[in-house]
């Protein structure tokens, strides 16, 4: 299991910053911290063959101030209003900032459809790392101004995990008003004791997160744990801290112990398995019998249609699924060979009779392995 001292001299970091440390006290961008963030971010990347990526929470917050709001919109018309205001102020802020380290910034934004189409999801990775080749600091946020309900990531937490996948980062880093992930609610029990190191998928954190959330942001620590697990299906691990800590990324560089350190159980996915894996929009489900799912936990092969009990939603060929056990666990989820309308028709049916039913045979699996990771 990997230690603080296991931490490797990582090359390659996501850092997500939210809206608690960016802002003053509801008063816009703190300027001050950005400059102090940027630093150290810059100090870490004059190491040799460091690259970092920086998912920047902020936007909704500076646009709220800007128009004289002291609540956060409910409605996403209003949502997307606050952040295009407060875009031009962020992206500003960190600009200047890095400029003073003599660094470029790009601003980069992104929806969840960027991410579930393989074609823009490559397009994304290949953006990115051409900016990292060039030592320019990519400023990641979600595009809030075009992206509506069926496509919000929700919160930055995911999106900077969905990054993680992206560029195969070795380490995440969730900076938070808070010095990490508690046993209890600190605000509410003073001697809750701060997790130092766990798996990030120990069944007890969930209870440990709760639903807390802030004022200015959208996520809490049950975001901030979700995000890991999404990191940690491509071996990243993930430190969740505090901002407000001297000198925290220099810090967490070193190994020291700093925040929660959440660690992943299995080695790096394959690319193709990776993207499959940080997939949050499913188009449909397929549910399996015991048989399949046993097939697939087990023995790792593809599925096939004699395997499956319901296609549940519409969707195309070469599009994303969700499978599930008989009681509604996700089991897997892949890249379908066949639609929807399809699939219903051939569901439970050998492969031998595919073309009979159909007229025509694709493909022998209904995913096959290459195209499906467990989940």
């Amino acid at each position: 299991m990997m230690q603080r001292s296991d931490i490797p001299a990582t090359r390659r970091w996501v850092v997500k910053i939210g809206s608690a440390l960016l802002t003053a006290e509801g008063q816009g961008l703190d300027r001050q911290a950005l400059g102090h963030w940027v630093d150290q971010m810059a100090d870490w990347l004059e190491q040799d063959r460091h690259e970092l990526v920086l998912v920047s929470s902020g936007a909704v917050a500076e646009g709220m101030c800007r128009m004289g709001w002291t609540r956060r919109p409910e409605t996403l018309h209003e949502l997307q209003a606050a952040a295009a205001i407060g875009q031009m102020g962020l992206i500003q802020a960190w600009e200047s900032c890095f400029q003073r380290r003599g660094r470029h910034t790009a601003q980069v934004l992104v929806t969840h459809d960027d991410l579930s189409d393989r074609r823009r999801y490559l397009n994304a990775r290949s953006t990115l790392r051409t900016l990292l080749d060039l030592k320019v600091v990519p400023v990641v946020n979600e595009n809030d101004v075009v992206a509506n309900e069926e496509l919000r990531f929700g919160d930055n937490d995911t999106l900077a995990a969905l990054v993680a996948n992206l560029i195969e980062a070795e380490l995440l880093v969730l900076l938070t008003d808070q010095p990490g992930l508690f046993e209890a609610d600190p605000r509410q029990d003073p001697d809750a004791r701060l997790i130092r190191h766990a798996p990030v998928d120990d069944p007890r954190l969930d209870q440990y997160a709760g639903d807390s959330r802030g004022v200015l942001g959208s996520g809490g620590m049950a975001t901030k744990l979700r995000a890991a697990r999404v990191a940690a299906r491509s071996g990243t691990a993930t430190v969740i801290a505090s901002g407000r800590e001297n000198d925290v990324l220099q810090r967490i560089g070193r190994g020291e112990t700093v925040g929660t350190l959440l660690v992943p159980a299995q080695e790096p996915h394959a690319a193709r398995k990776r993207w499959l894996a940080g997939q949050l929009q499913a188009r449909g489900r397929l549910v399996l019998d015991e048989g399949a799912v046993r097939v697939l936990r087990e023995a790792g092969r593809s599925l096939l249609a004699v395997g499956v009990k319901a296609v549940e939603g519409h969707f195309s060929r070469g599009e994303v699924v969700v499978c599930v056990d008989p009681q509604g666990r996700e089991v897997a989820r892949g890249l379908v060979n066949y639609s929807s309308q399809e699939a219903r028709r051939i569901q439970g049916q050998p492969s031998s009779r595919f073309e009979s039913i159909l007229g025509y045979m694709d493909d022998e699996e209904l995913i096959h392995r290459d195209n499906l990771v467990l989940t």
